[in-house]
């Protein structure tokens, strides 16, 4: 009786136990494997970063979307966005490479755009975007996330990524703001206008005492006569259609230093003076190097990709994925 049951037991295994021995696995829904997440580069490169008040380690995942939120706006274009992220992942590798400032000896950047560049987290960003914040916040992040890890590099190395608001129609070569000219920041055409820019033109006007106070705190030797239209003479531009020099009170001067003597947004700008004031008309925002924020903007609209604003900005660059 009991070899007929195990005989029985044999049978019903080999009927039913063979196929499910020899079935395959299972296939995942849809067909495919499961694919591996994609391994972040910015999550691998860890900062020190000076917040104002202490030195903090960040990677560049967690401190670069911040970096964007705080200097361009996040209802442009996504495209200029990515260019954006893109410029400053190479302005932090480019401090990783030749080292932080004397501001902040033991930190690799900081948070002060006078210093660094601006940064703005996540609170503070949906704080002052309001019922926008889930949008922008998602449009910040997809910037920085699908350029993860790529900068612009000459000569193998993640260059000076300098980027300005907007330009009067040019930027501005490196040697003209700067020192030294360097090749991949020359001056090339920018499209943006009065018609796409905020504030493109700006007038600052001062009483003619104001000014001459003002100038003499930082060139006492200056000297103004009774006739006004001597007081700012002989003005000549640079390539770039800024003021290279102009002379005040009998001291020729850099453009460049007038915009930081009397807080004036670029160093494009006219004057007019008159015994009671002296007026300057300014076009554009910042130095004028690199690329411009609102030039790269338009170029956006007008259907470019974040690579090729890159490329329009600064001259003969490659963009390669970049480990420090």
């Amino acid at each position: 009786m009991r070899y007929c049951v195990a005989a029985t037991l044999l049978v019903l295994a080999l009927l039913f136990g063979l196929p499910w021995l020899t079935a395959e696995a299972p296939e995942v829904p849809g067909g495919e494997d499961p694919e591996e997440p994609p391994v972040s580069v910015d999550g691998d490169v860890v900062l020190k970063v000076w917040d104002g008040s202490a030195v903090q380690e960040m990677t560049v995942a967690e401190y670069l979307p911040g970096m964007v939120r705080g200097e361009m706006p996040a209802s442009f274009e996504i495209e200029a966005l990515k260019a954006q992220a893109v410029a400053e992942r190479t302005y932090l590798y480019y401090k990783l490479e030749t080292g932080g400032k004397a501001n902040h000896p033991d930190a690799d950047v900081c948070m002060s755009p006078d210093c660094c560049t601006a940064y703005s987290s996540a609170e503070q960003s949906a704080e002052r975007w309001g019922d926008k914040a889930e949008e922008y916040e998602q449009r910040i992040q997809t910037a920085v996330q699908e350029t993860d890890g790529l900068v612009m590099l000459y000569n193998d190395e993640p260059i000076l990524a300098a980027f300005h608001s907007s330009s009067d129609g040019i930027t501005a070569n490196s040697g003209d703001v700067w020192v030294k000219d360097l090749p991949y920041l020359t001056s090339v055409a920018s499209p943006e206008t009065g018609d796409t820019v905020p504030n493109y033109y700006s007038v600052k006007t001062l009483t003619a005492q104001e000014f001459q106070e003002t100038f003499t705190k930082a060139y006492p030797q200056a000297q103004f006569s009774d006739d006004p239209q001597q007081w700012i003479t002989g003005a000549v531009h640079n390539d770039s259609a800024r003021v290279e020099t102009v002379n005040i009170g009998g001291i020729t001067v850099e453009g460049t230093e007038v915009r930081t003597i009397f807080g004036l947004r670029s160093a494009s700008f006219t004057t007019e003076a008159d015994a009671e004031s002296v007026t300057f008309r300014v076009t554009g925002f910042g130095h004028g190097v690199g690329m411009s924020q609102y030039g790269a903007n338009e170029l956006a609209r007008q259907g470019k990709t974040w690579k090729e604003i890159l490329e329009w900005y600064y001259t003969g660059v490659s963009i390669e994925t970049y480990r420090p």
